[in-house]
């Protein structure tokens, strides 16, 4: 059980900078919630410099809303409230944010705006990362782009973050009874978008990649180094699910004819064949990042990151980015 006391405490203190006017301790102490407000405004609305803009947004926010806070409710939930009406009002005004059809029978809409995670801007606290992985892999973000923005916000509050409805309906200004009907009809919506996947997202689970997942990477990474094709091949499933950002189009299809339009789009061929790889993690999912030498250049060059759902040692799904500029990526310019 949560010790209240220290909590108490942290609200007082921050009530009294709130009183005093102190700017430097109300950033301090609103600073270090930046990690995960960051990842929930991710979470509502699927692209890393969208959430940094709102998470920024929050804190301007909350400053100059610092009055209104009266200790009753903890500054984290305060803190959440804000963030959670800032990505509702981004929403509000954004008309490409809607998933767009994809005209793929069976690959649902496209989320041509998701943008990956960086890891090292994943929550340090043990008990979020532990839930972070399933909550935050590509699957799971751009399923949840598909609700309305406030049923979103119910579903991510109830089910991810494991708030009571009291709590939730307390923070979006509705009925019990409205947000118990949100969560229900966000829940089937969810399934429907990850048939197969686990759903209880609440339950605990590692988020460290596995030997196998780690295996396949240094395999990628090889099969590009050396244009192995037949080598690349043998790494996909034959139902692959692809799909390279921000270009619209997630297709199903078989490993050969994944590899066979990759080389006809010009990969492997001269002037793309020059490959170098190293293994990273962005949405706590296993990656590969890419780097193109050139014939006209003396060094290998940040070109993509393929991002990979590993199923029984083969690539079930690879989302690919274009990485250039991108330094919040934190990956090498060069190798």
């Amino acid at each position: 059980m949560t010790d209240a006391r220290p909590q108490a405490a942290d609200e007082a203190t921050f009530i009294a900078a709130v009183r005093s006017g102190d700017a430097a301790r109300f950033a301090l102490m609103t600073e270090r919630h930046r990690r995960e407000l960051q990842v929930h405004c991710y979470r509502m609305l699927a692209n890393y410099e969208d959430a940094q803009d709102m998470t920024q947004e929050t804190f301007l926010r909350a400053w100059n809303k610092r009055e209104s806070f009266n200790g009753h409710a903890a500054l984290r939930t305060w803190l959440y409230r804000i963030a959670t009406n800032a990505c509702l009002d981004f929403l509000e005004k954004r008309n490409d944010r809607t998933p767009v059809p994809s005209g793929l029978s069976d690959s649902g809409s496209e989320v041509l705006y998701l943008q990956p995670y960086p890891g090292r801007m994943l929550p340090e606290d043990p008990q979020e990362s532990v839930v972070a992985r399933e909550t935050i892999e590509l699957a799971f973000i751009v399923a949840v782009q598909h609700l309305p923005p406030r049923q979103r916000a119910v579903f991510i509050l109830r089910d991810v973050l494991g708030w009571p409805a009291s709590k939730a309906a307390d923070v979006l200004e509705l009925t019990v009874a409205s947000v118990t009907s949100a969560l229900q009809r966000a829940r089937v919506t969810m399934r429907e978008q990850l048939p197969g996947r686990r759903l209880d997202w609440r339950t605990s689970v590692t988020h460290e990649l596995s030997n196998d997942e780690r295996g396949v990477v240094k395999s990628y990474i090889d099969a590009h180094e050396r244009n192995d094709l037949d080598g690349l091949m043998s790494l996909l499933r034959d139902d692959l699910r692809f799909a390279m950002l921000p270009e619209s189009g997630t297709l199903t299809t078989t490993a050969e004819d994944a590899v066979d339009g990759w080389v006809s789009g010009g990969l492997f061929q001269r002037g793309h064949d020059d490959w170098r790889g190293v293994t990273t993690t962005v949405n706590r999912m296993p990656a590969a990042a890419l780097y193109l030498r050139t014939p006209d250049d003396a060094e290998h060059r940040l070109f993509a990151i393929a991002v990979l759902h590993i199923v029984d040692g083969k690539i079930a799904e690879l989302t690919g980015f274009d990485a250039t500029d991108k330094p919040w990526l934190d990956l090498p310019p060069t190798l």
